[in-house]
């Protein structure tokens, strides 16, 4: 019922069962999500494929070479269908004081909290990652 959570858990799975790609149907907000994720460095990499009537995002998920410990800890959904969490800039979650993520869906695209605070725009508190 809730695709962003879906592509959460998704993600979730994936790195309890130490999959190297994990395949998500695809939409353009996933779509964003997985650029934030690769651009923050919590991914590997990423590929969009047009298969089917709405494609899929193949997505690397990335470990430690050493301890093979994910460099995703955490992922949570905050604003679900049920209830929206919005967020004015002043007011924008802080995830692990600054050291993880929370991505936000504003006026201007998806963005993480960070970057929504320097345009000073709020928005709704998608999910957060560390």
């Amino acid at each position: 019922m809730d695709p962003i959570a879906d592509y959460l858990t998704r993600i979730r799975n994936g790195i309890k069962a130490r999959h190297r790609v994990v395949e998500i149907p695809s939409s353009k907000v996933k779509k964003g999500i997985t650029q934030i994720l690769f651009d923050q460095g919590y991914i590997l990499s990423y590929k969009f494929v047009d298969e089917g009537p709405q494609g899929i995002i193949k997505i690397a998920l990335k470990y430690h070479p050493m301890t093979k410990l994910s460099a995703i800890k955490h992922l949570s959904r905050v604003s679900r269908p049920g209830l929206r969490k919005y967020s004015g800039s002043e007011g924008l979650p802080r995830v692990l004081n600054g050291l993880g993520i929370a991505v936000v869906s504003t006026s201007q695209g998806l963005m993480t909290d960070k970057e929504a605070r320097a345009k000073n725009v709020g928005g709704e508190v998608l999910c957060k990652i560390y």
